[in-house]
This record gives C-alpha cells, structure tokens and sequence, in this order.
C-alpha cells in the first residue's frame, strides 16, 4: 500500500477523533476503548506496527521473540510457561518508509477457559496489525478455535512451526499436510527453531546436547517480504478496524441510552396519526397527514439522536428512509387507501340507507387507525436505523474507509472477507 494513501487514511481518522463528541458519561463509561483506539492512531501515525506471537503454554513462544531481538528480553522457562502477561519489547528491524516495530508477547491459550481464551485472541488481534501462532505440533482444538477468530480480524496470521530441529524432513511434511487439512489453509508451514540443541561430544567422552544459535531466518525472510509489501495497508486495516469498532460501540450504546425516549416519541406520532385517520373522511387528506407525521417524525428522531439534517445528505437520507419505508409498508398504505375509501363510501351512502352505512364506518377506521400505529413503528425503526447508519458510514467515516480499501485493495479484500459491518439490529425502538 503506498505511503501517500496511508497518509490519506491517517488524516481522515485524525479529523474523524477530532470531531467526535462525547458526553462526560460516555468518556467515563468508554474511557478504556477510547483510550485504545488514541494509541492505535498514534501507532499508524509514527508507523509504528505490532507483531505478536500466541500460541499455547510452552512452544517457545518467548524464545522465539528472544531469537527474533538476539537477545534474551522476554522471561522463558524450560520446564513451563513463564509469560502471565502481555509484554512488549521494541525490535529494531526496519521496515518500509520510516517503520518501526514492536514485539508481543502473551500468555499461553491452554491455561484459561474456553470463553477467557476467546476474549486473549479478540484481544490480541485488537491490539496487534500482524499475529504470529506458534506451533510445536500438530494443531490441537483450542488453537483452531483461537485461529478462527484471529483470521476474523482481518489481518494476516502466520503459522509457525517451532523445534524444527526435533522432526525430520518427511515428518515436517507429514506435519504440514494435517495443519493445513485441519485448519483449513493452504498456506506452507513456517518452520524454526528458536532455541535448538545439538548433541555436543565433552572433553570426558560424553555426550550432551548443548544450545547453539537459533534458526529463524525463514520467518524472517517471510515477515520482511510481508511488511516491505503490506507493511503500510496492515496498520491503516487495524486503525481503520479499531476507529470502526469504537463508533459501533458509542452507537450501539446511544442507542439502548436513547431507546425509551424513541419509544415514546413513535408512541406519540401513532396515536396522532391514528387519530386524524380515524376522524377523516377524505383519501387523500389521510395520505398527506400520514406522511406529515412520519417526516416529523424522522426530524424529531434526528434531533434526539444527534443527527444533523441539512444538505444533500438529508435529501438522500430522506430518499432511503422513504424507499425501505415504502418497501416495508407498501401492503400498509395500500390498505389504508382501501380502507379510506370504503370509509368514504359509506359516509356518502349515509342520506341514501338513512344512516344505516355509518354502522361499518366504525369498525373501518379503528383498523385504519391500527395499522397507522403498526406503519409509525416501523418507519420509526427504520428511521432510527438509518440515521444511525449515516452516522456511522457517512463519507470520511472509519467505516466508508473500510469499504473503500476493500474495493480498491484485492489484498485487503482478501483479508477482510469475515469483516461484519456493524449494523443497530439490537436495541431498535
């Protein structure tokens, strides 16, 4: 991916942060994720890209990371895992246009529960722009639940076989072949070995095994080529992915804040739409009053959401409310226009049958009024889902980015092909 086009996407998310508004309540109550998003922008503005390693407890893991630095900075132990907690150390390894990296390590999947371990993956692709899982054997459960959900963060991840020395070339192979039939990945088998041994002949005639210098170049062979390629699109994909997340997360909670009041206010414009469809006689006067209420109550509904309505984009907005609103209550109005004109008809008759034809008006408009109640609460949900949407999609928005890098970019494409947009289905008035 070009600088420039780096450069581009840092100064949207730049104007993006700026601009965003948040209460004192939600800064409170979103101060950890806002917090992680400031870095991740900070990180994609000094290029500053993460790489970090996962795997189960005791596949060398830290060694590796040692064996990448050369030299000893993060804890191992022989006999188990050592790491309890995230660490990361700086890697002087350029890369690309002014890049610097960093190195991470975690704790051990095998350790925690099914659900804890799900969350240390989210985490650690939240936090990284490239994964490296570590592998001393054939890939068990827990690591295919946990590759899963790496790869469905959208950036890539790179299997790596440790203890390379311990196998010989057909047991590589085999090994290789049940991985990729397992995971599901065509991709080759990075092998190394972070901290081989060699048996050793000893002045007194016995022999020993004794440490000589790891064998990574083959992962670093492949992470050069990947960063000096990819290095620039992998931060702007975890940036992007991480102002999109948060934005989610603001509406998605606005939304459950604000959903009462939305009730409320759809409450109030059905009874009054009802009430004029009940009361009116005319056809036409029933359509225009009923489209009166629904844009009022697209413009208060802006209002409570914060949604500013002005320019072309209330025009378009105004046209897609107005298209799924027509496409879901299509069957609606056609009835209603029905149901006003039998109403209207009977109310004509009514000098010729001597009242008698009012008998049905009755019962004509209360279904009148009760499917302008069903028809108001499905433009109001369909409303606030739109205005939220415009919100979070609107031009120069992490989420227009997204799309955009997908269309233009068949690497990000591919990297992003599990992307789910996110979407206010849940918590809609």
């Amino acid at each position: 991916m070009p600088p420039h086009r780096t450069d581009s996407i840092t100064r949207c998310l730049q104007r993006w942060r700026a601009e965003l508004q948040l209460s004192r309540r939600e800064q409170s109550l979103l101060g950890p994720e806002l917090q992680s998003l400031d870095r991740q922008l900070q990180r994609l503005e000094r290029r500053e890209l993460r790489l970090a390693v996962f795997g189960r407890v005791g596949v060398g893991k830290s060694s590796l990371l040692n064996a990448l630095l050369g030299q000893a900075h993060f804890a191992t132990d022989v006999a188990h895992g050592s790491t309890r907690h995230q660490a990361v150390a700086p890697w002087h390894r350029p890369w690309g246009h002014g890049g610097q990296l960093e190195l991470v390590d975690t704790p051990g999947i095998d350790e925690i529960a099914a659900a804890a371990r799900q969350r240390l993956a989210r985490r650690v692709a939240t936090g990284s722009d490239l994964v490296v899982m570590v592998l001393d054997g054939d890939i068990s459960n827990p690591e295919l639940a946990a590759l899963d959900t790496l790869r469905a963060s959208g950036k890539p991840v790179l299997l790596v076989a440790n203890r390379a020395d311990h196998y010989s070339a057909e047991q590589q192979r085999e090994l290789e072949q049940a991985i990729q039939r397992r995971s599901g990945s065509s991709d080759a088998l990075i092998w190394v070995a972070a901290a081989p041994r060699r048996p050793a002949l000893l002045a007194d005639g016995r022999v020993r095994t004794v440490a000589v210098a790891p064998e990574v170049e083959p992962l670093l062979e492949r992470l050069d080529a990947l960063l000096e390629q990819h290095g620039e699109l992998l931060l702007a994909i975890n940036s992007l992915r991480a102002a999109d997340g948060f934005s989610g997360r603001l509406l998605s909670w606005r939304l459950g804040q604000r959903r009462q009041a939305a009730q409320a206010l759809i409450g109030r414009c059905a009874s009054v739409k009802a009430a004029g469809l009940a009361a009116n006689p005319l056809v036409l006067l029933d359509l225009a009053g009923s489209a009166a209420v629904d844009s009022t109550l697209i413009v208060q509904l802006a209002k409570l959401y914060g949604v500013p309505l002005h320019g072309p984009m209330t025009r378009r907005l105004l046209q897609r409310i107005g298209g799924q609103s027509l496409l879901m209550g299509g069957v609606q109005w056609g009835l209603q226009g029905g149901l006003g004109l039998i109403k209207q008809l009977l109310l004509l008759a009514a000098p010729i049958s001597g009242g008698l034809s009012l008998a049905p008006a009755a019962p004509v408009a209360l279904a009148q009024a009760a499917l302008a109640v069903h028809g108001t609460r499905m433009t109001g949900r369909e409303a606030t889902r739109q205005l939220l949407l415009s919100v979070h999609r609107g031009p120069s928005r992490p989420a227009s980015l997204l799309r955009r890098l997908q269309r233009l970019d068949p690497q990000a494409s591919r990297w992003l092909q599990h992307h789910r947009p996110w979407a206010p289905e849940v918590g809609l008035p």
